[in-house]
């Protein structure tokens, strides 16, 4: 194109030869400029740096299996006792800085960067979810350990077990009743939990690794990254019939049956377009969400004048469950696989 510029100048004048072609005539002047000679940097040397020599002698010295266990700082006034400056101890250190030689002293533990967990669940017995909290007992300082195993898409309990204290063995227990009980194949669920000794437990890992069933885990000290069950010990602790203490295990162990019946069948869930857990985990939800539009049209017929904004429509059933959706899913509150309401 430059080319063609030069060829058309000539005959109309350089200016109307541009606008002719499209070319800013600025880039056809640049472009008659030779190119610049580029001159290359001297690195200049400081007048009070070590020469190679020296900086050579100071590294001798400073590996020398007399000194190479010494802190730069002793090095240098061991070697000023015997009469010997070769530099400064902050040099001594820049030294060895640069040959990658130097570490924190002490033994501190580098904590590795943890990925975000993002689980999504478009039906039941995709991904559950899992914690322990801590019932009180009779007693200050007698605990009853809870386990509970919540499916995060239906919210529905699906395994449960009470005992005096938390162990590995236990956690094994209810996981794997609860894997038998839902008739879980391989390669089917992921079981999110948070870091806790019996969720990372050699036992636990064994057994879902024998079941085909995948592991996540929580990031260290982010409650967020554990929605569900927390939500759920949230429901359970603040309802009206949760008494400020247990009598004693049996005790404990009925509350939580009829707790737990309840919470499944009978509790309507704001997550779930005030469905329980029970007809989104067995699948007749959408039935349920029918039956209601049914009514609601009813009563829109009866009396239209009530309703000015058009018919009421029933809820849907939600179609899929997050932990942590993608930081752009979040952003968009209209997305049809939105995170569900932990509530």
């Amino acid at each position: 194109m430059i080319a063609s510029v030069h060829d058309l100048a000539p005959i109309v004048g350089m200016t109307a030869a541009c606008q002719a072609l499209g070319v800013p005539r600025s880039t056809v002047y640049r472009r008659q400029r030779p190119a610049a000679v580029r001159r290359q940097r001297t690195v200049r040397r400081h007048p009070r740096m070590l020469s190679p020599d020296e900086q050579t002698a100071v590294r001798t010295v400073l590996n020398s299996e007399r000194f190479v266990d010494q802190a730069p700082r002793t090095v240098y006034a061991t070697l000023l006792d015997e009469g010997i400056s070769l530099c400064h101890w902050r040099t001594m250190y820049r030294l060895l800085r640069a040959d990658a030689a130097t570490r924190e002293r002490r033994a501190v533990r580098r904590h590795p960067v943890y990925t975000r967990p993002e689980l999504l669940a478009t039906a039941p017995c995709q991904v559950w979810s899992w914690d322990i909290t801590k019932l009180r007992g009779p007693q200050p300082g007698v605990w009853y350990s809870l386990y509970v195993v919540l499916d995060i898409f239906s919210r529905m309990i699906v395994g449960w077990l009470l005992a005096t204290h938390e162990a590995a063995l236990l956690a094994e227990q209810v996981l794997a009743d609860a894997c038998l009980r839902e008739g879980i194949v391989p390669d089917q669920l992921t079981i999110h939990a948070d870091r806790g000794a019996p969720m990372t437990s050699t036992v636990v890992a064994d057994l879902l690794a024998d079941l085909g069933v995948r592991r996540s885990h929580s990031r260290p000290t982010v409650s967020n990254d554990n929605p569900y069950s927390e939500a759920q010990f949230k429901t359970m602790k603040y309802g009206p019939t949760y008494p400020d203490r247990f009598a004693n295990l049996a005790n404990a162990r009925a509350w939580v049956t009829a707790f737990v019946d309840w919470y499944n069948h009978v509790h309507r869930h704001s997550g779930l377009s005030l469905l329980t857990p029970a007809m989104v985990h067995s699948g007749t939800a959408n039935a349920v969400v029918s039956a209601r539009q049914g009514v609601l049209t009813a009563a829109a017929d009866r009396h239209p004048e009530r309703f000015v904004q058009g018919p009421p429509t029933s809820p849907p059933v939600p179609t899929a469950a997050w932990i942590n959706p993608p930081l752009s899913m979040a952003a968009q509150p209209d997305d049809p696989a939105r995170l569900k309401r932990n509530s």
